[in-house]
C-alpha cells in the first residue's frame, strides 16, 4: 500500500473552543475523495491549519506527503508544501468589485487591470472546467449566486495543480435543491484532476454527493465513523 498524502494520528488542539479538536486516526489517499462530517466552521479552520502545517498539534503526529508537519524547517519549506494544496473556503477573500474573470486570473498573475488577453483567456478556461457560466466572465463577483462562488473558488484553487484540495463547509449558502448537483460536479472535476479531495462539512448530502468516503467525527472521543453508502446510518470504522 502506498503511503497517504495526509495522516493524523493521536492529534489534540486546543483552540479554546468547547473542547480541544481530537482525532484519533484519519488517513486520505492519493486522489481519493474522502468528507469528514462533525467538525464546526470553528474547528474546521484549526484543522486545516494542522493539514497545512501552519500549526502544530499539542499532541500526537500530522504526516503531510509522507513526513511529519513537525519536520518543516523554514517558511521557504512551508510555502512549498502550502503550494500542494487547494483550498476552498469562504476565508479566501474574492475580489468582490471586479470581474469573474479577472478573480480567475489572480492564482496567475496579479497584472489585471487591464486584463491581457492570453491571461483572459487561460483564467476563463479554469472557470469553464469548474462548471461557471459563459455569462459569468464579465460580472462582478458580489453578483455570483451562491453556488457559482463556489465554483469560482473551486477553480482558483485548483489553478495551480495542487495534489490536495480542501473544501472548508462549502454548502452554508447554498439552495439545498443545488447541493447534491454540485457535490456530484466538484467530485468529477477533482477526480478528472486526479487530485485527492476532503470536504469539512455538516451538509450530509453534499458529503455523500462529494465523497466516495464519509466519516463522522465523535468530537468527545476523536473516533470516526465511516457512513454507510445510500443511506444516513453510520457503523463504527
Amino acid at each position: 500500500m502506498t503511503d497517504p498524502l495526509l495522516e493524523l494520528s493521536s492529534v489534540v488542539k486546543d483552540y479554546r473552543g468547547l473542547r480541544p479538536l481530537r482525532i484519533g486516526h484519519a488517513r486520505l489517499n492519493a486522489g481519493e475523495q474522502l468528507a469528514l462530517l462533525g467538525v464546526d466552521q470553528h474547528a474546521a479552520e484549526v484543522l486545516i491549519n494542522l493539514l497545512t502545517g501552519a500549526t502544530l498539534p499539542d499532541r500526537g503526529t500530522v504526516n503531510l506527503f509522507g513526513r511529519s508537519s513537525a519536520e518543516i524547517a523554514d517558511s521557504t519549506d512551508w510555502l512549498a508544501t502550502v503550494d500542494r494544496f487547494g483550498i476552498v473556503s469562504a476565508r479566501a477573500v474574492l475580489l468582490e468589485g471586479l470581474s469573474v474573470a479577472q478573480n480567475l486570473a489572480v492564482p496567475f498573475s496579479l497584472e489585471i487591470e487591464p486584463l491581457p488577453d492570453a491571461l483572459r483567456d487561460r483564467a476563463i478556461a479554469a472557470g469553464r472546467e469548474a462548471g461557471l457560466a459563459e455569462a459569468d466572465w464579465d460580472r462582478a463577483a458580489s453578483a455570483l449566486a451562491p453556488s457559482s462562488r463556489l465554483r469560482l473558488r473551486l477553480a482558483r484553487a485548483l489553478a495551480l495543480g495542487p495534489a490536495v484540495v480542501l473544501l472548508e463547509h462549502p454548502t452554508v449558502d447554498v439552495p439545498r435543491n443545488e447541493v447534491v448537483g454540485l457535490g456530484r460536479d466538484v467530485r468529477g472535476i477533482l477526480e478528472r484532476r486526479g487530485a485527492a479531495g476532503l470536504t469539512l462539512t455538516a451538509d450530509r448530502e453534499f458529503a455523500l454527493a462529494v465523497a466516495g468516503r464519509v466519516v463522522e467525527l465523535d468530537p468527545v472521543t476523536g473516533r470516526l465513523a465511516e457512513a454507510k453508502r445510500g443511506w444516513f446510518g453510520l457503523r463504527r470504522a
